[in-house]
């Protein structure tokens, strides 16, 4: 059974910044595609950073330069961190894990992934 739990979240004034994390067990992250996802209250969820197989990433364009994603295979763990933070950013975070190596051609394309975590919240105040 594939578990992701995510931690880090919390509230911070603009401009400060949190570090997000994401362990998984019964799934071997540098399998396939990790992703980071986000969604704002009344808004649609959206893909925010992605990587496949510990390599090559994408972003959303607004958090580009502020956002990087990694991962530590060893630890089974991927980590968002955010820097720059602005109340745009406020959301409850996704980690979500793909099945297939398919995930790479679009990484922040949420139908490439099969599991998700709980979410935890990010709160950016002005």
């Amino acid at each position: 059974q594939v578990q992701l739990v995510e931690s880090g979240g919390g509230s911070v004034q603009a401009g400060g910044s949190l570090r997000l994390s994401c362990v998984a067990s019964g799934y071997t992250i540098s399998s396939a595609c990790m992703g980071w996802f986000r969604q704002a209250p009344g808004k649609q969820r959206e893909g925010v950073a992605g990587i496949y197989k510990g390599g090559s990433t994408d972003y959303i364009t607004s958090v580009k330069g502020r956002f990087t994603i990694s991962q530590d295979n060893a630890k089974n763990t991927v980590y968002l961190q955010m820097d720059g933070l602005k109340p745009e950013d406020t959301a409850t975070y996704y980690c979500a894990a793909a099945r297939f190596d398919s995930c790479s051609w679009s990484l922040l394309n949420q139908a490439n992934y099969r599991y998700w975590g709980q979410g935890t919240q990010v709160t950016v105040s002005s």
